[in-house]
């Protein structure tokens, strides 16, 4: 098993949504509803690929790739807008650590 998990994923080039089947029996579905709407309004507006992923000791991070001619992508505002995301989700991404500590580490 990797060190990582990814909790979910959004890409705007398949313009898919993906949640990890290893949470989503056991995420309540207000949860699935939110992390839906923020990756994909995240790469609605900024384009590339966004993935939410818990590192080995718990903890939720943002990354975001974008391929090499994607002149659409928007590098300097992606980073803005995760900066916003972990502020106005703050509550959701700590009790998601909790939640992923509790049941999974």
């Amino acid at each position: 098993m990797s060190d990582e998990q990814v909790l979910c994923a959004s890409s705007s080039y398949e313009q898919k949504y993906y949640l990890n089947p290893r949470f989503a029996d056991t995420l309540p579905k207000q949860v699935k509803e939110e992390l839906q709407a923020l990756m994909v309004l995240y790469t609605e507006d900024i384009g590339g690929i966004l993935t939410l992923s818990y590192d080995e000791e718990g903890n939720l991070y943002f990354s975001t790739t974008a391929k090499e001619n994607d002149f659409d992508y928007d590098e300097i505002g992606s980073q803005l807008k995760i900066r916003q995301y972990q502020e106005k989700y703050r509550e959701l991404l700590e009790d998601l650590e909790v939640y992923y500590q509790s049941f999974f580490l």
